[in-house]
């Protein structure tokens, strides 16, 4: 899939109208920005469940093999675009102080991989010895996604116990917490020896951003509620089951850290796509003349539940409650300034859009993410343009005259960033040895530096700027190549920014002031995740799946009803 600007699929090419209306890159790509988006119906989570429901996608439990205390192997199989694919999941006893969302643990109370097919017994034995090693296993191609998990001791140990007296769990811990246990890791794209993502990316059902990896998700989530149903039936056999209020309102947790920020800026073309189709959509919803009667009670509907979703979000971290103490406050005041001759008048999402242009980075990406939800009919047809197969280019026919000319009009933010001062590069990032996985380091208080990543776009580019003023501006960029090798890589990357303009955060990366949760909670939004929960300004909890629909309700009459969950609140029963 290319980018929006570059597809044939007339849904997917913004007209000029929509063009001059998108948000521009030096507004959106900014770090503060970027880390107050919400996930929307674009998100990847979104898109995959609107796909099983239209396939009207089975689940079907064909293996169950656990003990009295929840551990063993389970196989979930479903058949989607004429695939057969599985989940596969083993449970183990793990020591409390095991129990850690740590990159570092090598011990977890679940271990899952999405096998491609119908796995057979030598299956299951094999990937029962490799699964739980996690990285230090050996897998096949047949295996596209492996993952970890452990149990949120507090709910599930509550669940569990309630189930087994015959009751639901309390309503406000499942408000509170939000899963049954979290993912530490979920990888695919040929980790580890499990399948390239080329292997299955022209398979429809899989096309489009992280939708092998969304799937895993979606049916440990389901896994989930049969392994706290059965411990609870083998205590009693007279026990509840989780009712499908509380079931729907679980999600899978999921802890995140360093290792996903850099992946913003090494994907520049991924990034571009995701940010220019969710900036189309938002244009083309500001550009809608009139509201439906149907919208306009929607909107309230859902603000409403937005406000009530924001209520029920709370965190530890401090500076994070203040944030979102100051959103509930404008959401609020918002509700209340909302009439219906506004929403009646011509240009009412417009309207709305401005109305809370005067509120907190939170509360605008907010009405954002309320605006495209009430709009599905007209932006979801984008979501088929948020995957790339073009990566960043360089063009070495290109004149210093042209390429200076991009990053004038494309890379002037650069100037602000201070990236020779001490503090403008303050920081890092490097891959750690032993994991392999992105780390941030002090500069001036830590080794590691000649291992540096190239993340530091703004101070390449300044260095690139400073050595450009002594060449012809008649050279091609391959001969000033020949002597300046060391700038190739940025020069690549400017280049690129010419056609794909959101594909670089307008910050710098390496400065004191950096926030990496900036750059997860952007990821993590466009996945669709909610209720961040920052632990550290490097790594957060979210929840995934929280209100979507059940498994046996992606199919028969109940499968027209399944994209209605954007920002669920629990109601208690």
């Amino acid at each position: 899939m290319t980018s929006i600007s570059q597809t044939t699929d007339i849904n997917c090419r913004p007209d000029r109208d929509e063009a001059a209306r998108r948000r521009l890159p030096e507004q959106v790509m900014r770090l503060d920005r970027m880390g107050s988006f919400f996930p929307t119906r674009l998100s990847f989570m979104r898109s995959l469940i609107r796909r099983l429901s239209a396939a009207q996608t089975k689940i079907t439990r064909s293996h169950w093999q656990m003990n009295d205390a929840g551990f063993g192997r389970a196989v979930y199989q479903l058949t989607l675009g004429g695939h057969d694919y599985a989940l596969i999941a083993f449970t183990n006893q793990l020591a409390p102080e095991q129990r850690t969302d740590r990159v570092i643990a090598e011990a977890w109370d679940a271990a899952f991989v999405l096998f491609d097919g119908v796995p057979s017994l030598a299956d299951l034995d094999r990937l029962e010895a490799e699964a739980p090693k996690q990285e230090a296993g050996r897998f096949s191609a047949k295996e596209l996604v492996l993952s970890r998990a452990n149990k949120s001791m507090r709910l599930f140990s509550h669940t569990v116990d309630r189930l087994a007296e015959g009751q639901q769990p309390d309503a406000e811990q499942i408000e509170q917490i939000g899963y049954l246990m979290r993912t530490t890791a979920v990888y695919g794209n040929g980790k580890f020896g499990i399948a390239d993502r080329h292997v299955f990316a022209s398979r429809p059902e899989l096309q489009g951003p992280f939708q092998a990896e969304m799937l895993t998700v979606y049916l440990i989530r389901h896994f989930t509620f049969d392994l706290v149903n059965h411990i609870a039936k083998a205590r009693n056999p007279d026990a509840a089951s989780l009712s499908p209020v509380m079931c729907r309102h679980l999600g899978i947790g999921n802890s995140t850290g360093l290792g996903m920020a850099p992946f913003l800026v090494t994907h520049p073309v991924l990034l571009n796509n995701w940010m220019l189709v969710r900036e189309t959509a938002l244009a083309r919803v500001r550009g809608c003349a009139y509201a439906s009667t149907e919208q306009q009670d929607r909107l309230r509907l859902l603000m409403a539940r937005a406000g009530q979703h924001i209520q029920q979000w709370n965190v530890d971290d401090k500076p994070y409650t203040a944030r979102i103490e100051t959103l509930r406050d404008e959401w609020h005041a918002l509700q209340t300034q909302i009439t219906s001759d506004m929403l009646s008048d011509a240009y009412p999402f417009e309207a709305l859009y401005q109305l809370a242009e005067g509120g907190s980075l939170d509360c605008q990406e907010l009405m954002v993410a309320l605006l495209l939800e009430v709009s599905g009919d007209d932006i979801d047809m984008l979501a088929d343009c948020m995957d790339s197969d073009i990566d960043a280019r360089l063009d070495p026919r290109m004149t210093i005259a042209r390429l200076q000319e991009i990053i004038d009009t494309q890379f002037g933010w650069t100037k602000r960033c201070a990236t020779d001062s001490t503090e403008g590069q303050a920081h890092f990032w490097y891959e750690s040895e032993e994991k392999r996985e992105p780390r941030l380091g002090l500069r001036y208080e830590e080794e590691g530096a000649d291992k540096e990543r190239p993340l530091d776009i703004a101070r390449r580019v300044e260095r690139l700027k400073s050595d450009l003023q002594a060449v012809d501006p008649n050279q091609l960029v391959a001969q000033f190549l020949l002597t300046s090798p060391q700038h190739r890589y940025i020069i690549r990357r400017i280049q690129t920014a010419s056609w794909a303009p959101y594909g670089e955060i307008q910050d710098n990366l390496i400065a004191a002031s950096c926030l990496p949760i900036d750059m997860l909670r952007c990821k993590l939004s466009f996945f669709g995740a909610a209720k961040f929960d920052p632990k550290s300004d490097k790594w957060t909890r979210v929840t995934l799946y929280s209100g979507a629909p059940l498994a046996d309700e992606l199919y028969g009459d109940a499968a027209g009803q399944t994209d209605d969950w954007w920002l669920p609140a629990l109601e208690a029963e």
